[in-house]
């Protein structure tokens, strides 16, 4: 997030949102031309993502209590940001929160900004990084050259990612009570800011982990909540991470039938599921040779040992979208014809990228405190390609993570009327179409739409976000013609290097 001067269209729109009865208390700019939103004073700022997309905006800063129940005690700075209304707007704004957990709101904005050009017509988008992200007192574990990581990639025992998650603890604890980095904070800070900004209703948008965080702020706080739309389901009841293994093995054998099911795909490819259990079994054995490979960011040249946990990772996270992995035959094909270099380089982009976007303190903070002590390793779990290594994984640092409090219906789904627009990827890995049918089902004013053949973090798909913002004006989901939904088409999996085959 950088500053920025002028950004005088920016400010036109302001002055237009300004200028109506319905603006009354809203954004306005003083004498000086400094903006107001209720008791925060904003400036103009440029959202950045790491893909190069850069959305003008007004940023601010508003103190918090660390602990909202000991107000006197240590105040933490959260980082608020402000997409304006292109034209007259209505006083109740839209959030969006971001997933991970662990992920910045500012930061992931400019990847969804276009999927909000159609809402923007008439509200305001107001982001607020969760704090432990972003600019909110973030909570980034760090290796030993001082990057941002999860773990340490080259040893992946318990042991050693215990022994990473007490050094991260030891660094971020004398800054931070790493208790109070929790869901149910979080939903504390965005109604802080509501109130700060003088506004009486908010409607919600969550993307994946963000839309536990939606629900439960729409659960403490039912007289602010106008509205929610929730983006690739976390339902109330889902322990995260219990089922990642079974539902990524759902995924993928999804995308393992396509191929068989295309004739170029299977012919000059092979059986995928094949493939995987041959590359499997050679990357287990450990006797492979180091390999040299590009960088695919510095360009430059390193060397490093296939394993098998390359390989999962980026099974993992490919099928999160479907355009992707497509790729995925390709990738076993080439990996079982001892040719790892793509598989390397891809797995380092990938562990380079995620390590980025993830701030892992606060991510441990909400996962010990929330979903820990509620995860069980399964043995039907262990011959999937994931396994029981991320449940694994969450055991070894939450046994040295300090604790925070989860709310006493934390558990408890939604109910009543609230207005509730719900939507998943056929093919979602993570939080499959299942998951957005449970968490409406309780509700009388709520509809879950399916989008054939996507991923994960659907809202700006297709005629998504005309759908998203026509729910917002209106908060009826029922009147949604959403036929134009249909018009999408799986990804066709790859048939060689050059793509598929018509």
């Amino acid at each position: 997030m950088t500053s920025r001067p002028g950004f005088a269209p920016l400010l036109a729109a302001l002055l237009l949102a300004a200028c109506g009865g319905e603006q009354q208390g809203g954004p306005r700019t003083d004498a000086q031309g400094t903006l107001h939103y209720g008791e925060l004073a904003f400036t103009p700022c440029a959202l950045s993502a790491t893909a190069g997309q850069t959305v003008e905006a007004q940023c601010a800063t508003l103190q918090a209590p660390e602990d909202h129940d000991a107000p006197q005690g240590r105040m933490i700075e959260l980082a608020v940001a402000l997409v304006p209304a292109k034209g007259l707007a209505v006083e109740d704004p839209v959030y969006m929160i971001a997933g991970g957990p662990g992920q910045s709101a500012i930061e992931s904005y400019p990847q969804v900004h276009a999927a909000f050009e159609d809402v923007r017509r008439t509200r305001h988008v107001v982001l607020v990084d969760a704090r432990g992200t972003g600019g909110s007192h973030p909570l980034a574990c760090r290796d030993e050259d001082g990057d941002k990581a999860i773990y340490d990639p080259d040893d992946e025992s318990p042991e050693a990612m215990r022994a990473f998650a007490e050094r991260c603890r030891e660094a971020l604890s004398k800054t931070a009570d790493l208790r109070y980095y929790t869901t149910g904070d979080h939903v504390r800070d965005l109604d802080l800011v509501r109130e700060t900004l003088g506004v009486e209703r908010i409607n919600l948008v969550g993307i994946s982990y963000g839309t536990r965080v939606a629900q439960q702020y729409a659960a403490a706080y039912p007289q602010h909540t106008r509205s929610l739309v929730l983006d690739s389901v976390v339902p109330n009841t889902l322990v995260l991470g219990q089922e990642h293994a079974r539902n990524l093995e759902d995924a993928l054998q999804a995308q393992f039938a396509a191929c068989r099911g295309d004739g170029a795909c299977l012919r000059n490819l092979g059986d995928p599921a094949d493939r995987l259990v041959a590359v499997r079994e050679r990357l287990d054995t450990g006797s492979i040779a180091p390999v040299r490979y590009r960088d695919p960011v510095s360009g430059e040249w390193r060397e490093e040992t296939p394993r098998y946990g390359h390989l999962a990772g980026l099974l993992r996270m490919y099928a999160y979208q479907p355009q992707i992995a497509a790729t995925l035959p390709l990738l076993l094909h080439e990996a079982a014809q001892g040719h790892y270099e793509s598989l390397l380089a891809q797995s380092q982009l990938l562990t380079a990228s995620v390590s980025d976007a993830i701030y892992h303190g606060m991510q441990l903070s909400v996962l010990c405190s929330e979903d820990a002590d509620e995860l069980r390793a399964e043995d039907a779990d262990r011959d999937t390609v994931l396994g029981t290594a991320l449940i694994e994984l969450t055991d070894a640092q939450c046994a040295v993570w300090p604790r925070g409090r989860r709310a006493e219906h934390f558990r408890e789904p939604l109910r009543g009327d609230l207005p509730v627009l719900a939507i998943s990827g056929e093919f979602d890995p993570v939080t499959p179409p299942r998951y957005g049918d449970e968490a409406i089902a309780q509700l009388s004013n709520a509809r879950h739409l399916v989008l054939p053949g996507q991923g994960h973090n659907v809202i700006g798909t297709g005629c998504m976000p005309k759908l998203f913002a026509q729910f917002v004006e209106n908060t009826d989901a029922d009147a949604l013609d959403a036929d134009c939904l249909q018009r999408l088409q799986p990804q066709p999996p790859f048939a060689g290097a050059y793509g598929w085959e018509p």
